[in-house]
């Protein structure tokens, strides 16, 4: 008898889908590759997802909430205001460090559709925003002048960095934009 749920196996579609979407990208996974690799029915991810688009969109969002999550729990440990601008950089040098690293979902998958009304590209438009409203908000708590400015070029600093990171293979990349940033917010 089997003991899974559709919860879990739904999960488990989720789970699949996003680490072989980080690892591959969209084009590069189909749906036999994720039928293989999940050990789900073809059935199964029909059921609950509908579409392949539909899968790749619920993985994308929830790796949303959970970068995010874990981004702001990192650089929240940082005990002054200052430190945890500085502190969006060193998370992420330990990030680029780490096993697997293969950039931002979201730039990657993003890269892969043409058009900008593209439910993929919105939702990385959406992650970005996540992204510029909590760099704004620490540049707020801070007390920088032009938050919505700096919190701006903070965001292309820290993009700048993951996908030099990726590209060259350089986790210094995070260390280099710190510089940038210090410069910028005079620190």
């Amino acid at each position: 008898m089997n003991n899974i749920t559709p919860n879990q196996t739904r999960e488990n579609l989720l789970d699949t889908a996003e680490q072989l979407i980080y690892q591959s990208g969209i084009h590069a996974t189909g749906i036999d590759l994720l039928v293989r690799t999940s050990g789900v029915a073809r059935k199964s991810l029909y059921k609950y997802f509908g579409t392949k688009d539909e899968l790749t969109l619920e993985a994308l969002r929830r790796r949303d909430i959970r970068w995010m999550q874990w981004y702001r729990g990192e650089v929240e440990q940082a005990a002054s205001s200052g430190e945890r601008l500085l502190a969006l950089f060193s998370v992420l040098g330990g990030w680029f460090a780490s096993e697997g690293f293969r950039g931002c979902a979201f730039i990657n998958t993003a890269g892969e559709t043409g058009d900008p009304l593209d439910p993929v590209r919105l939702l990385a438009r959406e992650h970005k925003q996540k992204l510029l409203d909590y760099v704004v908000e620490l540049c707020e708590a801070h007390g920088v002048v032009d938050p919505q400015a700096t919190g701006k070029q903070l965001l292309i600093l820290i993009d700048g960095a993951i996908t030099v990171a990726l590209v060259m293979g350089d986790p210094g990349a995070a260390d280099n934009a710190q510089c940038m940033a210090r410069t910028l917010l005079a620190l």
